[in-house]
């Protein structure tokens, strides 16, 4: 049954696609994050739904006309300039046969950012994906976080087999980023029953990440619970939710889980912590004697045995930097940190340049929770190897996109959507003349 689902979705979604080509962006996003087909037994499992998607979205591509160039910002730029990088690093790297597969897997991703940045083009596109984007993990953290509630933390909570996150650590760290997303949605509804149940659906967020047992996630938790608080426009509802968090959640998990969390301060004594300090110690070596790095990875048993400092083992990065680092070296490392460097400098901008403006008040919250989240792939991608994942790119995509929306005053173009009516999203009331509205990004424009 659950084959037939979801190749029953698959088809009349890729079927919408090919006269609204945006519909297949949103198919994308859902199979590339979520991987719905990992959950069924059959034929899905194995079923080519990701080449579907991209294949009718494509389609879909040629014939429409209501495309735009994705080139609208610095990050984009930032991100053309690493594709070029990373692919140059991959021809010129240690083994590239043995690292096609991982290449040809980033570059789709990359090249589906590109694609969403030409197909998404107004605010219920961008809606749609940050949606789909949030909802899509939010629902393995739902399933997860009830896991980890039902079983008092005892067992650790997994991703989808054989993706992105498959691994405890990367999904954690998947999920915590969702958490300031489904904020953002939160705050652009109105029926309370939909609020609270948003509530719900990120405190199971964060118990999923708990129930992870990932150290990494828990820094992010950290990090990013304080930056959320100080940003939310609901602090006594977010001061609620930690209190939850601290006062109910944390006191449940096994002592096994507190032993493990331990370790952060004792790290020089844990056997795991030194072996990835001696796998950042060979990333920097490669880094040092290859221009392009060891390629789409640098665990090879050449590199460590010639640089490990504590032993030989070949050890996953386990930081997005030093991975960039080891495998793209230091031009690598410094293109990757700019374009999240420009990400969050965007994001900024919407927080400073939209809020006087009522039709904008959803970019203002977008750009707040952006940088909220990417200050937690910041913390957690410290300790965790996911430099690769859609996530980050899909926030990219909604920040580049909603500052366009401003800038063109994207609110006089936009389209009636009756279901989002229902829905009570906000819609800000027209309380301005648009001379008034459209202040200060017109006046900076026109200047």
């Amino acid at each position: 049954m659950r084959d037939l689902v979801i190749m029953a979705i698959v088809a009349v979604m890729g079927v919408m696609a090919l006269k609204r080509p945006w519909i297949g962006v949103m198919l994308w996003t859902w199979i590339s994050i979520m991987n719905p087909h990992r959950y069924a037994w059959g034929f899905a499992f194995s079923a080519p739904v990701a080449a579907i998607a991209a294949g009718v979205t494509l389609l879909g591509l040629f014939f429409t006309r209501d495309r735009q160039s994705p080139f609208q910002g610095a990050p984009v730029n930032w991100l053309l300039v690493f594709s070029i990088w990373a692919t140059l690093s991959w021809m010129f790297g240690y083994d590239p046969i043995a690292d096609y597969e991982q290449w040809n897997k980033v570059m789709k991703v990359y090249f589906m950012t590109f694609v969403a940045l030409m197909l998404l083009v107004n605010k219920l596109h961008i809606m749609a994906f940050a949606w789909i984007t949030a909802l899509s993990l939010a629902a393995l953290g739902a399933k997860g976080g009830l896991f980890t509630i039902l079983n008092g933390g005892n067992y650790r909570v997994w991703g989808p087999a054989g993706t992105f996150i498959g691994d405890n650590n990367h999904f954690a760290l998947a999920l915590i980023m969702t958490v300031p997303l489904l904020h953002f949605l939160q705050l652009q509804l109105q029926r309370p029953w939909m609020r609270h149940s948003m509530t719900m659906l990120m405190l199971l967020c964060v118990a999923a990440a708990l129930g992870s047992h990932s150290r990494g996630a828990f820094l992010a938790i950290a990090a990013m619970g304080a930056l959320l608080w100080w940003r939310s426009r609901r602090k006594g509802l977010m001061t609620a939710a930690l209190l939850v968090v601290f006062l109910l959640m944390l006191p449940m998990m096994p002592a096994e889980w507190w032993e493990r969390m331990g370790t952060i301060r004792s790290y020089e004594e844990d056997a795991s912590a030194m072996g990835r300090i001696n796998g950042w110690l060979v990333a920097i070596e490669v880094a040092k004697h290859h221009l392009f790095g060891g390629g789409m990875s640098y665990q090879h048993q050449i590199f460590f045995s010639m640089w490990g400092v504590y032993n030989t083992d070949v050890i996953a990065a386990h930081s997005i930097y030093f991975q960039i680092l080891g495998n793209h070296g230091f031009i690598g490392l410094a293109l990757y940190i700019g374009f999240w460097v420009a990400t969050y400098l965007y994001a900024g901008w919407l927080r400073r340049y939209a809020r006087d403006i009522p039709q904008a008040k959803w970019a203002v919250d977008l750009g707040n929770m952006v940088q909220v989240s990417l200050a937690g792939y910041a913390v957690g991608g410290a300790f965790l190897s996911m430099p690769y994942f859609d996530l980050p790119y899909n926030l990219m995509v909604m920040v580049v996109l909603a500052r366009r929306w401003v800038e063109t005053r994207g609110w006089e173009r936009e389209p009636t959507v009756p279901f989002l009516e229902y829905a009570g999203l906000r819609r800000a009331k027209r309380t301005r003349s648009l001379d008034e509205s459209a202040s200060p990004v017109s006046a900076r424009l026109e200047s």
